[in-house]
């Protein structure tokens, strides 16, 4: 990755095919589950009420357990013992909540393929970026759920790889060695189109609101020039501090330093982030820890 001065959408990676040409009717992917797509999906809309999302999870009860067990972990440190999916989204308010149950929802498309090592990796990155992006946005005073969101959703299109070929994309990330855009040239070779094509198309197939396609992991952090800061520059920047901090994609993955990073970082936001990446490690392998640990 290599910093790039812009306020704008992070400039993506030139494609060397039409993402519309791909075999995607091929694929046979297995479904998302649907109550966290309907929670996606619910994103940008403003007549979505919490009662909405609480009867949406309310309605599958294993997703209910699980994101009742989250809601009572010392993850959230929340000071009332949580007896329901409604008192959750009151406590945690509804984009936390969505965050909570888009994480229990991974967690189960990608089942048998978190055995393996490196896709696991994979898993834990998006759990960094999201955890970062959660303290980045309060830094800087945005919304932490939907960042929390958009953390894990940036690498929805490794996933779609991870359940599709489990061994022969663990493999890869094994063995692979460079920058993070590097990765991409190998995945295309292995599947016909790489992560990023495949995390764009899934958004457009599971009608997930746009904003989520400037959020995809990027090959670029974002360098700003004193514009305020978006939600994709969060994102994008919260995925390369979780590289930094050792959460990275692949085994092999060049980072970028820490530092250099921070200075890329407005003034006031960096004042607001822990500024030493060891502290940042422990404390984000702990949250995920206590993820994984569920």
């Amino acid at each position: 990755m290599n910093p790039v001065t812009t306020s704008a959408v992070p400039a993506q990676p030139r494609r060397t095919r039409s993402a519309a040409g791909l075999p995607w009717a091929h694929l046979r992917l297995p479904p998302f589950p649907e109550t966290a797509l309907r929670a996606l999906q619910l994103v940008n809309d403003e007549n979505a009420s919490m009662r909405h999302l609480s009867n949406l999870i309310c309605a599958d009860p294993a997703l209910s357990c699980e994101v009742l067990i989250i809601a009572n972990s010392a993850l959230l440190a929340q000071r009332h013992h949580v007896t329901s999916i409604v008192q959750a989204s009151v406590l945690l308010g509804t984009n936390t909540l969505r965050g909570v149950c888009l994480t229990v929802a991974v967690r189960a498309y990608l089942n048998g393929a978190l055995r393996y090592p490196s896709l696991r990796s994979v898993w834990r990155h998006s759990l960094a970026s999201a955890l970062i992006a959660e303290q980045l946005a309060g830094a800087a005073a945005m919304d932490k759920g939907i960042a929390y969101t958009g953390g894990v959703v940036h690498e929805i299109g490794r996933f779609g790889l991870a359940v599709l070929r489990p061994k022969e994309y663990a493999a890869l990330l094994e063995r692979h060695r460079g920058p993070a855009a590097s990765i991409l040239e190998r995945e295309r070779e292995l599947f016909g189109f790489d992560s990023w094509e495949a995390g764009a198309h899934l958004i457009a197939e599971w009608n997930l609101p746009a904003q989520f396609l400037s959020m995809l992991h990027s090959p670029d952090c974002v360098r700003h020039n004193g514009d305020p800061w978006q939600m994709h520059d969060v994102v994008q920047m919260s995925c390369g501090l979780a590289d930094a901090a050792g959460f990275t994609v692949f085994p092999g993955c060049e980072v970028i330093p820490y530092g250099e990073l921070l200075e890329s970082i407005p003034v006031r936001e960096r004042s607001l982030l822990n500024t030493d990446v060891t502290r940042l490690a422990f404390d984000i392998g702990s949250r995920i820890k206590a993820i994984e640990s569920f």
